[in-house]
């Protein structure tokens, strides 16, 4: 991060510069991080610019030019996502940042990458990380209420890397290397482009799938969800082809997306000698670190293609899992670290127990175009066990004392004829919660949300509740909900409200829907059409969206009279009152009595 710490005295240009928007930590749940020990382990010096102070010079140049390009990133998320609430307030703090302290610009990817260019113009720039990937095309930028271009017409970029960026990276600083123009790395996977429009119009567009140009999609909704459909269909590594989309100045072409990592490939990088600790010149603590220090990475990658998830865009539908031996390798290194006290944060990736499950059809022909994966399948292996075997292999390493799942199941991959995950899920990696995600009861809503329908969820939170008898100490579930998705109505928030009240549900943690780019669930609340079908789907927006939010959280005396005014809509006055049964209802316990001191 600086001068001095160069390393060898051979050292002078270092040959690749990383800018990030986030403070440096040396962890593998940090990008910046993770990528600097991948090119150094390929045998690059590699600098890091954490939070440069935008508004000067001289952050920008304390490391000097790097031999073969910057690497850019707004960080670990969306600056745009970082910096605003749902309700578009600015937060307060950013955990990213030393003493939660902001510290990046909005739209820090185009900020940052303006100042290197007016600096070092001769100088490759390439973009990635979570911003740049999910901005890649025209896209509809909920913080502006607006369709903005891609990108890369907007930053003075050379490429931009989508997705997990190992491959790409090494590739581009290996072909660099070796004396090729940056401008002449076009055929990267995982990579876009920009291309002159006149070259464009000259150029064969086959095998091109050609998008509606952005003038067209900033004009007509119909034109967005149909761009919107064609690029997702092209996200998968294996048959997916090259996607253009013309901008007024440029054309953007994204090459296909980069082959999955073998198991021996992510065994190296998260073997990497990571010293899961913040740079020492930070005085305060970095408060991302201290949720994930003792987590480890087992897989990527999900199946599970939630419409308000933009993975299948990021890390795609394959699962790439690490052996058993390398996560166990890993852990005993942890166990040897300053300030181990003997837990496991967490054992997983997007969603825990689909490590080591398996599509026969990945490798020659991708994830299926027409269906979503799911247990039902015949060729998906969606069996727990290898999963099972790790968790029992990790708890058997000396100096653990608990291995604790943080990021997540999916319960409908745990079969109902076979309770062995669930039984050792609740004996050995539950402290005292369990974290699912349901999102929504109504079966239009559930649907659109391409999320389990409510029989599903309700089978599983019957069978965890079963194995809660006679516990000293009881285990609860902790269901993350969603309000004002599109396609949700007041009566199905009521309907949610209903089956929460029923069944005592705790409920603290729950999401406002944000429209995050390149998600499936934004590109219908901007268009009010399901991108697939051109159907209409309703989109909440305004007061209704505020009272959607009010009755997900009903038992909060604040919201009392939203919750009113939102059973009043609808003509169901019949739940404003003093029972137990009511959302709304002024008694001895608070307006929006829960009703479960009644019932026990």
């Amino acid at each position: 991060m600086s001068v001095n710490e160069r390393g060898s005295p051979g050292v002078g240009e270092f040959d690749v510069v990383i800018v990030s928007g986030d403070a440096y930590v040396d962890h593998p749940s940090f990008g910046a991080a993770l990528l600097g020990r991948v090119l150094t382990d390929a045998g690059y010096s590699v600098g890091i610019i954490a939070q440069p102070d935008w508004t000067g010079e001289s952050d920008f140049t304390r490391l000097g030019r790097p031999r073969l390009f910057f690497a850019v990133s707004a960080g670990n998320v969306d600056s745009m996502v970082n910096h605003f609430t749902p309700n578009l307030k600015r937060r307060k703090s950013d955990v990213y940042s030393p003493g939660g302290r902001p510290r990046r610009p909005d739209r820090a990817t185009i900020v940052y990458t303006n100042r290197l260019h007016a600096l070092f113009p001769d100088t490759p720039i390439v973009v990635g990380g979570i911003e740049a990937s999910l901005r890649r095309f025209a896209h509809y930028d909920y913080w502006s209420d607006s369709v903005r271009q891609s990108i890369l017409a907007d930053a003075p970029a050379d490429l931009l890397v989508y997705g997990m960026g190992e491959r790409q990276v090494t590739e581009i600083a290996r072909r660099l290397r070796a004396g090729e123009a940056i401008s002449d790395l076009t055929d990267i996977r995982g990579t876009a482009y920009r291309t002159e429009v006149r070259a464009w119009r000259e150029a064969d567009h086959d095998p091109f799938v050609v998008l509606p140009g952005y003038t067209e999609v900033k004009e007509d909704r119909y034109a967005y969800a149909r761009a919107f459909a064609a690029h997702y269909r092209e996200q998968d590594p294996v048959r997916g082809r090259p996607v253009a989309q013309p901008h007024p100045k440029t054309v953007v072409i994204q090459n296909p997306p980069a082959l999955p990592l073998t198991s021996a490939e992510l065994d190296r990088i998260y073997e990497l000698p990571y010293s899961r600790e913040a740079h020492p010149s930070y005085a305060e603590p970095v408060p991302a670190l201290e949720p994930v220090r003792w987590s480890v990475t087992s897989h990527r990658g999900c199946f599970g293609s939630c419409s308000f998830c933009a993975l299948t865009h990021h890390q795609g539908r394959i699962i790439q899992s690490r052996s058993i031996e390398s996560v166990v390798r890993e852990v005993e290194r942890i166990t040897k670290m300053r300030g181990f006290r003997g837990v496991i944060q967490d054992v997983g990736g997007p969603t825990a127990n689909m490590y080591g499950m398996a599509c026969s059809r990945w490798e020659e022909q991708g994830a299926c175009i027409d269906r979503r994966c799911d247990s039902s399948c015949p060729t998906l292996a969606a069996d727990a066990a290898r999963y099972r075997d790790l968790l029992r292999r990790l708890r058997e390493i000396p100096g653990v004392k608990r291995v604790f799942i943080g990021s997540g199941i999916r319960y409908d991959l745990l079969p109902a004829e076979d309770d062995t995950f669930l039984d050792e899920l609740s004996e050995y990696h539950i402290s005292g919660h369990l974290k699912v995600a349901p999102e929504h009861v109504a079966e239009k809503v559930t649907d659109l949300m391409h999320k389990p329908r409510k029989e599903v969820f309700e089978s599983f939170r019957k069978r965890f509740e079963s194995r809660q008898a006679g516990k000293q100490k009881r285990q609860y579930l902790v269901p993350y909900f969603i309000s004002g998705h599109p396609g949700c109505s007041v009566q199905d928030m009521v309907e949610l409200a209903e089956y929460i009240r029923e069944t005592g549900l705790y409920t603290e943690q729950v999401q406002d829907f944000t429209p995050t780019p390149m998600s499936l669930s934004t590109a219908m609340y901007h268009t009010g059409l399901d991108p697939f079908t051109l159907q209409p789907v309703h989109v909440p927006k305004g007061r209704e969206k505020r009272i959607q939010r009010a009755l997900l959280q009903y038992r909060d005396p604040k919201n009392y009279g939203l919750v009113c005014e939102g059973l009043r809509s609808i003509g169901r006055e019949d739940l404003i009152g003093s029972g137990w049964t009511c959302l709304a209802g002024r008694n001895r316990d608070g307006p929006a009595s829960s009703g479960r001191k009644k019932r026990q």
